[in-house]
């Protein structure tokens, strides 16, 4: 039996992300998915500009933007009224993506399939894990094909980016704590008259939101909304296109009218994370750790950003250019942030969802006139749209993360994002130069202060050395 260095289990856009940038690292990586397809549907909608950032060393961000629909502009909808709100129009001037991109989540899984089969890298789709065990120096994954046929895969490490009933996390013995919200919600991908293109749409009640995002294709907007909260119907109910209709002329007010669905489903939201993202040779990452309410588009995105931190760690414990620590960093910058994911979205649910009459009131009354005052502010708007937008993550508590006993108060530090930065007339920016895998050095400052670089180190730790002038 051949050694897989990483199986990776589940090729949703964190698993394939993960694949992708192993095989950047030229790591020997097996994916394998259950399903016999890749979904058709469009689950997640949004890609935020970390993401964009993250996965543009990949390759991928130039496709994924060209296939996309950015938007940059919000309109709230409430009694009859229209106000328009801007989204990322400030605090973005680091970013080359000032925008959230509208992308169907199966456009999403497609491109970054392409960029992954270009690798060498097949999604290997009809197996399923059925069993895991423990060896001296990793695993052995028992997989159970298509045709009933079963695999023994020895593996150095297994990465569980199979979703919220994941079976790697049943069988690593890792609880998933949290619970379900009560209600149940309508998710349609369809055509949508009445309103303009180019925006995301609100439209505010007392029980509670409609949302009309625009996509582009397969279908031109995709449509969220809450039943009401004395409305029995089971999630696995199908959905009619009448049906929808009538939810959302109760939100509208019947202005926008609703025709050629692509897809329609009633569905329940959850808000769980893993006890723990690691349990020896075994990882989690995506919504096999951490799952919560669409509130500010930060499910699918959380869960490429928990790969991309993960696929470069992976590669270096796997070429021995690493201290054995350097994995239990993963679970030490990650799960916070999938905490923080949780607290933001459970709020921005519970405040969406709300039957509290005062909460009612405001959501009706008072958040249309008070959000564009509240949001006119500079600071606000950017503080915001930063948080939102994923920029604002960083690790400076992480172990990796060593501050200098003269690291300036003010300023970046060990463990921040790398702002990005114009370089060159010819449109050279900090991102491009470094955006390709591996270490990268920035010497900085005239030439006569550039140290030599001590050739073990190069030796040990293959560096691209990139040297800027003042």
């Amino acid at each position: 039996m051949t050694t897989v260095e990483v199986l990776v289990v589940g090729a949703g856009p964190t698993g394939l992300a993960l694949a992708r940038q192993l095989a950047t690292f030229g790591v020997h990586v097996r994916l394998v998915d259950r399903a016999r397809d890749r979904v058709h549907e469009s689950r997640a909608l949004a890609i935020q500009p970390r993401t964009l950032e993250v996965l543009k060393g990949l390759g991928v961000t130039d496709d994924l933007v060209a296939a996309g629909n950015p938007a940059v502009r919000m309109c709230l909808h409430a009694r009859g009224r229209e106000r328009s709100v801007p989204l990322f129009d400030l605090g973005l001037e680091d970013t080359a993506y000032p925008y959230l991109l509208f992308l169907s989540q199966s456009e999403t899984e497609r491109l970054l399939s392409e960029h992954l089969a270009a690798a060498g890298v097949e999604v290997e789709r009809g197996g399923e894990l059925v069993g895991l065990d423990r060896t001296g120096d990793g695993v052995v994954a028992t997989l159970r094909h298509a045709d009933h046929r079963e695999e023994r895969v020895p593996a150095r490490f297994v990465v569980g980016c199979d979703g919220a009933h994941s079976t790697v996390r049943h069988l690593a013995g890792i609880r998933f704590e949290g619970s379900s919200y009560p209600q149940t919600f309508v998710l349609a991908d369809l055509e949508a008259d009445g309103i303009c293109g180019g925006a995301a749409h609100v439209f505010l009640s007392e029980h509670g939101m409609l949302f009309l995002f625009p996509l582009g294709s397969p279908a031109s907007w995709r449509l969220i909304a809450m039943r009401p909260p004395a409305d029995p119907t089971p999630p696995d109910t199908p959905v009619t296109l009448a049906e929808v209709q009538r939810l959302a002329d109760s939100y509208s007010g019947a202005r926008v009218r609703l025709r050629d669905p692509m897809w329609m489903t009633n569905f329940r939201l959850h808000h769980r994370a893993a006890a723990r993202y690691r349990a020896g040779p075994v990882f989690l990452a995506g919504d096999a750790a951490h799952i919560h309410s669409p509130a500010g588009a930060q499910g699918m995105n959380t869960g490429i950003q928990d790969a991309i931190n993960l696929g470069w760690k992976l590669a270096q414990a796997l070429r021995g250019n690493s201290d054995p620590a350097l994995l239990d960093s993963y679970e030490v910058e990650r799960a916070p942030v999938g905490r923080m994911v949780l607290r933001f979205t459970d709020r921005a649910f519970n405040v969406a969802t709300s039957t509290n009459p005062f909460v009612r009131f405001a959501r009706t009354w008072i958040a249309p006139a008070l959000i564009p005052l509240v949001m006119a502010p500079r600071l606000v708007r950017a503080t915001a749209f930063r948080t939102v937008a994923e920029l604002n993550i960083g690790y400076r508590h992480s172990p990796l993360s060593v501050h200098g006993h003269d690291a300036p108060r003010s300023g970046p530090r060990a463990g921040d994002r790398l702002p990005d930065a114009p370089l060159t007339a010819d449109g050279l920016t900090l991102h491009k130069l470094t955006a390709g895998p591996g270490w990268h050095l920035l010497l900085c400052g005239p030439s006569d202060a550039w140290p030599s670089a001590s050739t073990t180190v190069l030796d040990r730790y293959p560096l691209t050395v990139h040297r800027l002038t003042a």
